[in-house]
């Protein structure tokens, strides 16, 4: 069976009903106290690269781009068969990240991206 891939802000109070709770932002969020976040894992890998997230600049006229270079960038991340293998088992897996912005975050587009792999 496979999990339940949800998202959250990190800046929403963290609930039993997550699951799994990773941060998915190269940057931890600011303000946010790692004992208040609830993270249960770190996978900075699976975010977008540095020059892709300062490129983006969470600019929505450049939405439709970002989405197709991030894809780019996850078919070629070893990391993303790690994490698929490693997170296999659980029942529900919650991605958190730190952006304001709640149609144009990359945590929309890896959501459905692992959503086809498991």
């Amino acid at each position: 069976m496979k999990p339940e891939i949800l998202i959250k802000r990190a800046y929403e109070k963290p609930e039993k009903k997550d699951g799994y709770r990773i941060l998915v932002d190269r940057l931890w969020p600011r303000g946010i106290k790692k004992e208040e976040a609830a993270i249960v894992d770190w996978q900075k890998e699976l975010a977008p690269s540095t020059e892709l997230r300062k490129w983006f600049g969470h600019d929505p006229a450049v939405w439709t781009e970002f989405q197709k270079k991030y894809l780019a960038e996850l078919k070629k991340n070893d990391a993303v068969a790690e994490f698929v293998e490693a997170n296999k088992d659980r029942k529900k897996i919650t991605l958190v990240y730190g952006a304001k912005d709640t149609e144009h975050t990359h945590a929309l587009v890896l959501q459905q991206f692992l959503e086809g792999k498991f």
